[in-house]
């Protein structure tokens, strides 16, 4: 079932949150080519596992693992929230789930627990569907990293995208919606809260704004895969009941602001809960790097939605 996509309203603003800034600027590279400052090390106590999400038919092992990580001290069962994080990269090789590190590293250090994924990516064996398929089989894993740590919560957890890997976060949130024969549905789990980072929340205007790697990601235009959009385009799969913070630098020349500003604005017209940060002085790859001046800010923004009730985010 495929949600509306709403009029935009002149009432954008009355959402928006600016933030005070730093400088920075573009490096005019692809998304995310500046990563959360990695390597990192591990904070003291925080243990990391690597784990193997999917080994079936197809599997490729150098992309089909994620990192688990746990915070320090004696954890009781259903007591640590659980965040998985999706890394951009313009859903293409080289850039990986180690750009993350340091954003794994810094919320474990916090008290949550972190499931950082990889998957396959265009020049990789990904693309259409195998990028879509390995994130869905990532997610439902989730399943068996809760009986293996039971400590960890999952009804109602968070998934944390920058760039592509937003978009990827907010379509994991709705693959419930999509029809049985769809890529991706059925979902075993699913995340109920969602943070964008500087995401394509609305991909046929991203493609408008000339951005060539989405068509490569999803191999073609709106008007010659229509039926790829509407099953993983954000804007075109707005679910009320999921609330999602999309935080977006003003600096960013790669994805547009107004992708996430398009996209909290109808989901908010369709009676969601969205939530909209602009940051002063950040561009598309600073916004997650641990030396921006609103990285702190980022962590505080997951950490709400990893442990807020909804009825109390922010809107």
């Amino acid at each position: 079932m495929r949600r509306p996509l709403f009029a935009l309203t002149s009432t954008v603003a009355a959402i928006t949150l600016v933030l005070g800034g730093c400088s920075a600027t573009d490096s005019g590279h692809d998304p995310a080519t500046t990563s959360s400052d990695h390597p990192a090390a591990v904070p003291d106590g925080v243990t990391k596992s690597r784990v193997q999400y999917y080994t079936g038919p197809g599997a490729d092992p150098d992309q089909n693992w994620a990192d688990f990580y746990l915070p320090a001290g004696d954890l009781a069962v259903d007591t640590v929230p659980l965040v998985v994080l999706v890394h951009g990269g313009a859903w293409k090789m080289p850039l990986g789930a180690e750009i993350f590190d340091g954003l794994a590293g810094d919320l474990a250090a916090r008290g949550m627990a972190v499931y950082n994924i990889e998957y396959r990516r265009v020049g990789a064996g990904g693309g259409w569907p195998a990028t879509f398929l390995d994130v869905a089989r990532a997610l439902d894993y989730v399943v068996d990293l809760d009986t293996a740590h039971p400590e960890i919560t999952t009804g109602d957890e968070v998934v944390v995208g920058h760039s592509a890997g937003a978009q990827l976060a907010v379509w994991g949130g709705t693959r419930h919606e999509l029809d049985p024969s769809e890529v991706g549905a059925r979902p075993a789990f699913r995340p109920k809260r969602v943070v964008s980072l500087a995401g394509p929340l609305d991909m046929v205007q991203a493609v408008k704004d000339g951005d060539d790697r989405i068509v490569a990601a999803l191999g073609g235009e709106p008007h010659t895969v229509p039926a790829r959009y509407s099953a993983v385009d954000p804007i075109q799969n707005l679910d009320p009941a999921i609330p999602v913070a999309a935080a977006h630098g003003k600096d960013d020349s790669l994805v547009l602001p107004h992708n996430s500003i398009r996209y909290v604005a109808a989901l908010d017209k369709a009676g969601g809960k969205g939530y909209l940060s602009l940051l002063d002085g950040e561009t598309h790859t600073s916004i997650v790097n641990r030396r921006s001046a609103h990285y702190q800010r980022v962590l505080d923004l997951v950490s709400k939605y990893a442990d807020t009730p909804i009825a109390q985010l922010p809107t």
